[in-house]
């Protein structure tokens, strides 16, 4: 995987501007919501709405774009459709994220010290 990330990493441009757009995507608090909930297992939309008070309709719209983004996958059982993380790449980012923003971190990080400020 180092090979693939890193600073000699060179996308061709339409591959950033899908990748921006998915960031985007995850940077709506409510969608993030339904994303993260749904790393622990699979779920249907009203279980998904009851998780994050929202109305069963909003979830279904955003539940349209993460899977259009190929961040989440459906399948039926039955009657239901249950969503889950689409793949080990989605769910590696997201857990990766999570932890990351739950770490401890000391009192000069906290204080919004630059990344210029920590290589000196």
């Amino acid at each position: 995987m180092a090979d693939r990330c890193g600073a000699g990493m060179d996308l061709p441009q339409d591959q950033y501007s899908q990748l921006a757009e998915t960031f985007r995507l995850l940077g709506e608090p409510n969608r993030l919501m339904i994303v993260v909930a749904c790393l622990e297992q699979p779920l249907n939309v009203g279980t998904l709405a009851e998780r994050t008070a929202l109305s069963q309709s909003l979830v279904s719209h955003h539940l349209r774009l993460l899977r259009a983004a190929r961040l989440l996958k459906a399948a039926r059982q039955g009657r239901q459709v249950f969503y889950a993380i689409a793949d080990g790449h989605v769910r590696d980012m997201l857990t990766a994220m999570i932890e990351h923003m739950t770490e401890p971190h000391d009192e000069e990080d906290a204080e919004g010290k630059s990344l210029h400020d920590h290589e000196n």
